[in-house]
């Protein structure tokens, strides 16, 4: 989902956000649990651990990735599936 600018109080009914942004990027994962680092190192940022939703998805709160769950996985530089190396 495009992150998209709020629509002020007084606009038309028909009017519709306009996007803020790039898409997140998608990282296909096989797994339910997740941690991400950004791209790791100096560039990227504390290291979360997320859980994927009911939908199969979950986006990170520092970085534009959002994880979908897939048995196409590859890993992505900053990427930790499940609970090896946690």
């Amino acid at each position: 989902m495009a992150r998209r600018a709020p629509v002020p109080s007084n606009a038309p009914a028909s009017a519709t956000p306009t996007p803020m942004g790039p898409e997140p990027e998608i990282v296909n994962v096989a797994s339910h649990r997740v941690a991400c680092d950004g791209v790791g190192g100096a560039l990227g940022h504390p290291k979360v651990f997320l859980e994927l939703g009911t939908d199969g998805q979950v986006d990170c709160p520092y970085c534009d990735r959002r994880f979908v769950l897939t048995t196409k996985s590859a890993h992505a530089p900053g990427v930790y599936e499940d609970s090896n190396g946690h």
